[in-house]
């Protein structure tokens, strides 16, 4: 004999839902579903499901290892019933259509669905066509009345089980399973003074639901890192063409909490969290006051935009290019020492200074890649006005018998600033390994092996000159 039962989501919600997000747009849920199994095969129904469930992952287990269950079938179901689904379902049959117009009384109308105009997964199959009074219309007449539901119409994307089971059984089961249509990402909101090195950071976690269920008061971690998951080769349909990716992890605490996890860091919400369907959510998940991050001012005046150096390995002209920009970037060290210490997921960081009246103004912002505690980090924020900088060759022998080359260049500088500033020249030694610096107007630092930084303080409305000449060995 077959038993059959259906769950409902807050029915089979003995506990609260359990949900890691990764920040590739796909998420693990956990659910509690109570189930009571007479001996034999039993037909359980649990409609509790998200629109983009990954059914191969589903995991039905007994969290005690107490229970013997098997599971004969699974299938799902995701055409929840709709006005397009239902005209579907009576497509041949007449039905009444209650019909309202301006100026005169509400009534209805008698038609015969010729086609629906749906399709299968929600996709438009055209336009629906309604026979009215021998005639057809290739819209609706007025708003559709249907009969009542049958017992194999949902409501919900739904997922069936036929489990045999021994002996009767009542427990509480745990469903695990991957879903697409939940991601997280992390942005930054950085203030400044209008002088001096500190800034107050405040980072959000903003969640994006768009999975098709509710998840209310969800225990939430999220999973920072670059997770390998298997892309499908061919596209598939909307509610499957999202990226996904597996793991498993639970619970949280009053502020978030972060370990590491694996190769990843793992971050766990301090309080429950509703996400409803379709929703955005922002959660506050790290504070930082007075944490060093001096302004820096960089010429590279061989690369025409920031971090992309390009040069082109071509005699005589490789490395002579030249542009007037200098760089403005914020550095601060992510460490317990300077306020912060928590490991930074990906994100945009956006900064805000202060005026003299005390009004905020925006100033930049840039992206972060993942960044582990007591690493530093050195943000790009746009241009300098008043700094300049000009870059130009006076020199190059070549002697290719004897395997040398020499080159001379000269970097003029100069302030427009109230106040005194320092600027750090970068210069790309890269026609060859073997390098050596033989003249020079000023001391210099390596900071690796093909790229050295000459730092210069000006005064306001200072010029200044660094030239040097590098020869080449190979």
């Amino acid at each position: 004999m077959l038993a059959t039962a259906v769950l409902s989501p807050s029915a089979a919600f003995a506990a609260s839902p359990s949900l890691t997000i990764y920040n590739q747009n796909f998420a693990v849920v956990r659910d509690t579903v109570s189930l009571d199994l007479k001996s034999g095969v039993n037909e359980v129904s649990f409609s509790g499901m998200t629109a983009m469930a990954e059914t191969d992952s589903v995991i039905l287990r007994d969290p005690d290892s107490k229970v013997k269950f098997q599971i004969l079938e699974q299938s799902y179901r995701n055409d929840p019933v709709s006005s397009g689904l239902m005209l579907r379902l009576n497509e041949g049959k007449t039905i009444d259509f209650f019909v309202r117009e301006p100026n005169k009384p509400d009534h209805k109308v008698s038609g015969k669905i010729i086609r629906s105009g749906y399709g299968s997964g929600g996709r438009g199959a055209g336009q629906p066509i309604i026979e009215v009074d021998g005639s057809l219309r290739f819209s609706l007449p007025g708003e559709p009345v249907f009969p009542s539901l049958d017992d194999d119409t949902i409501l919900n994307p739904t997922l069936t089980w036929m489990i045999h089971t021994p002996e009767a059984v009542k427990f509480d089961s745990e469903l695990a399973y991957v879903t697409g249509g939940l991601s997280w990402k992390s942005d930054y909101n950085i203030v400044a003074a209008e002088k001096g090195d500190s800034i107050d950071m405040v980072g959000w976690v903003t969640f994006n639901n768009m999975s098709g269920n509710l998840f209310k008061d969800a225990k939430v971690k999220l999973m920072a890192g670059d997770v390998n998951k298997v892309q499908p080769q061919a596209p598939r349909d909307f509610a499957r063409n999202e990226r996904k990716a597996m793991m498993l992890g639970a619970e949280m605490a009053d502020v978030v909490t972060e370990k590491a996890f694996d190769e990843f860091h793992l971050y766990t919400i301090g309080r429950p969290v509703t996400l409803r369907d379709q929703e955005t959510k922002q959660v506050e998940f790290i504070r930082g006051s007075n944490v060093k991050a001096p302004k820096i001012f960089v010429y590279d005046g061989a690369t025409m935009n920031y971090g992309h150096w390009n040069y082109y390995r071509g005699e005589g002209e490789y490395g002579v290019q030249t542009n007037k920009k200098v760089w403005v970037l914020r550095e601060f060290k992510n460490s317990k020492e300077n306020n912060l210490g928590m490991a930074l997921p990906k994100g945009r960081l956006r900064f805000y200074s202060r005026d003299d009246d005390g009004s905020l103004q925006f100033t930049g912002e840039n992206n972060i890649d993942h960044t582990a505690k007591d690493e530093t980090i050195r943000v790009y924020l746009g241009n300098s006005f008043d700094l300049v900088g000009e870059r130009r060759r006076t020199g190059y022998k070549a002697d290719s018998s004897n395997k040398w080359l020499d080159e001379t260049f000269e970097i003029k500088l100069r302030n427009h600033k109230k106040e005194a500033v320092e600027i750090r020249v970068v210069e790309h030694l890269s026609r060859f390994d073997n390098w050596e610096i033989k003249e020079k107007s000023n001391d210099f630092r390596s900071l690796d092996s093909h790229t050295i930084e000459f730092p210069v303080t000006l005064k306001p409305d200072e010029e200044k000159i660094v030239t040097y000449k590098v020869h080449y060995t190979w």
